[in-house]
């Protein structure tokens, strides 16, 4: 999804008082509903990793960083939290392993699941984007934690 900076946005990064140079936005997926599902995720502490194709990271399309932050946003561009980037590793998509796909919080928390689940997610993006997807392709794995959430 394309998650934006907003006025409001902007406003919940200054109420979290984190004192840092910049932030992503970030809506999860490439709908509304699963944007909502994911930040709901994050939310709980379920969801406390993401996965991108080292392609988007390289053409700035994707911008993690090991200490920065992101404002997670629902599939209506609303902001639901804040987190931070605690571990970014680069390896090809079956490199994946068990804890990971644990950590990114998503179907039945399976390497097996997770593998068929993002070659479909990262095969619709190289279809669309006129690449082929491989197990070989560079993947970029992140971890990240809640930082803020109000209330």
């Amino acid at each position: 999804m394309n998650a934006r900076r907003t006025p409001e946005v902007e406003a919940f990064w200054a109420a979290s008082g984190i004192a840092a140079p910049r932030y992503d936005v970030v809506a999860f997926g490439t709908t509304p509903e699963f944007a909502d599902w994911a930040a709901a995720e994050v939310l709980a502490g379920r969801k406390r990793a993401t996965a991108m194709l080292e392609r988007d990271v390289m053409s700035g399309a994707e911008t993690p960083q090991i200490g920065g932050h992101v404002v997670i946003v629902d599939g209506s561009n609303r902001p639901v939290c804040i987190t931070r980037t605690v571990e970014l590793r680069l390896g090809p998509l079956v490199s994946v392993d068990e804890a990971f796909c644990r950590d990114e919080g998503e179907g039945d928390l399976s390497r097996e699941t997770w593998l068929r689940n993002h070659r479909d997610f990262f095969g619709a993006l190289a279809a669309r984007d006129g690449f082929a997807l491989t197990d070989a392709t560079g993947v970029v794995f992140e971890r990240f934690a809640l930082v803020w959430a109000p209330g």
